[in-house]
């Protein structure tokens, strides 16, 4: 398999609901460590970023 067809691939994948669920936990997850990592101190810049990612992978509403 080429990259490319790796690439899409894996955006099927993302584009499902089981992988918008799991992106969702990841990046929860994500921001979830680095609040821990940062005693909260940069919460609400974690919350932006996780949003911004979310809007960027998974399903796009239509």
């Amino acid at each position: 398999m080429d990259v490319g067809g790796l690439g899409d691939k894996a955006k099927q994948a993302l584009d499902s609901e089981k992988g918008e669920k799991g992106s969702d936990a990841a990046l929860d997850k994500a921001e979830q460590v680095a609040d821990d990592r940062t005693g909260g101190k940069f919460d609400q810049q974690s919350d932006k970023v996780g949003n911004m990612a979310d809007q960027r992978i998974g399903q796009q509403e239509a």
